[in-house]
């Protein structure tokens, strides 16, 4: 959908809410609508989700889940969800807190001696992408390494004696290598690898049974297949091995698993009130600077309204997740093509929801 199509969309489902008041059925004809036109013209699909002060008003899914069979797509398709995963990586790190095992202030080098300049960057600061730490996805040689499977020590060590690119807290760049040494850290404090340590204690806590580690190997029910599109063509999305993007980006999940996640969030079920108020704060820079940032989520003024986002990409695969704690409004949606983003759909669709029931 180009752009001055979406605009004048956001305008008629204005006036429409307008005219139709608070309902949500009326609110779902009018969404509806607008993302069967955004997926008309796509093989792929997606599946988006809505709630309102705890409550689903909308779910749907559109396009195929698989070219190669013409499978339709169902709202209990299973996703990779990409940087996403970053949000579960932060609430391990505060569950560790919360245990006595570790603090948000500890140095680096106190979990990994031989870290370079370990001895001034801060677990707030992988938390917070101000750690001045390259990213892996800029080291060269990345391409040689993307099919292997690695230890997380061994990930490490692709990209730990690269040269920093700021001293801790004088800039926010967004970080992927952050998360890494953050997910290899809770391996180590925990004693349990990545995947079983978020397995037990947020899937399991949270009844997310349709959530996982990403794996090439096992079966998972309902998975949806992820593509590349060049020009007209699509195509199956490129190989990588989990081992790399990590706890920075290797975990699947279904709009039914991320709206229990939010919720739980909420509710407060999993993490105390004090760790969630240091998870959704936004932090600043050494200089005193906001960074519209908190543990794994972006935090944000959009219209004088606060927002708490993340977007996900990983090969054949885009998401966004959108939570205005005022309102209670949560707008998350999942896709299995990077070839069309649900980034800005899913802002304005809860923008509108905002607008018309509150």
């Amino acid at each position: 959908m180009d752009k001055k199509y979406r605009i004048s969309a956001i305008v008629l489902l204005t006036l429409l809410f307008g005219q139709l008041g608070i309902y949500a059925q009326g609110i779902e004809q009018q969404i509806d609508q607008l993302l069967t036109e955004k997926y008309a013209d796509t093989q792929t699909g997606a599946v988006y989700f809505i709630s309102k002060g705890g409550e689903q008003i909308f779910k749907k899914a559109y396009g195929f889940s698989n070219l190669e069979v013409k499978t339709p797509m169902k709202t209990d398709n299973v996703f990779e969800i990409g940087s996403i995963t970053k949000q579960f990586t932060a609430i391990a790190i505060m569950l560790l807190e919360e245990e006595g095992k570790l603090k948000t202030e500890d140095k680096i080098s106190m979990y990994i001696s031989d870290y370079p300049n370990g001895e001034q960057i801060s677990i707030h600061h992988l938390l917070t992408h101000t750690s001045g730490i390259k990213d892996f996805t800029r080291v060269k040689g990345l391409g040689e390494i993307a099919t292997k499977e690695l230890s997380s020590a061994e990930m490490l060590d692709f990209f730990k004696n690269e040269p920093a690119n700021f001293a801790p807290g004088e800039q926010f760049e967004y970080c992927n290598a952050g998360y890494i040494v953050l997910g290899h850290i809770i391996e180590v404090v925990s004693g349990k690898t990545y995947a079983e340590f978020i397995e037990e204690n947020i899937f399991k806590p949270l009844h997310m049974e349709n959530s996982f580690y990403c794996t090439h190997r096992k079966v998972i029910p309902n998975r949806a297949s992820g593509y590349n599109k060049k020009g007209e063509d699509y195509y199956n999305s490129r190989y990588i091995s989990y081992s790399i993007p990590f706890s920075s980006g290797s975990l699947m999940s279904t709009v039914d698993d991320l709206f229990k996640w939010q919720k739980g969030l909420k509710e407060l079920t999993i993490l105390s009130e004090k760790s969630s108020e240091k998870v959704f704060t936004n932090y600043q820079l050494n200089n005193g600077e906001p960074i519209e940032y908190g543990y794994g989520w972006h935090i944000k003024e959009r219209n004088g309204v606060k927002v708490y986002e993340h977007g996900g990409s990983i090969f054949g695969f885009k998401s966004m997740g959108v939570y205005m704690p005022e309102a209670d409004i949560y707008v998350i949606s999942l896709t299995n093509c990077d070839c069309n983003s649900p980034t800005q759909t899913t802002r304005d669709i809860s923008d509108l929801v905002g607008s018309a029931l509150q």
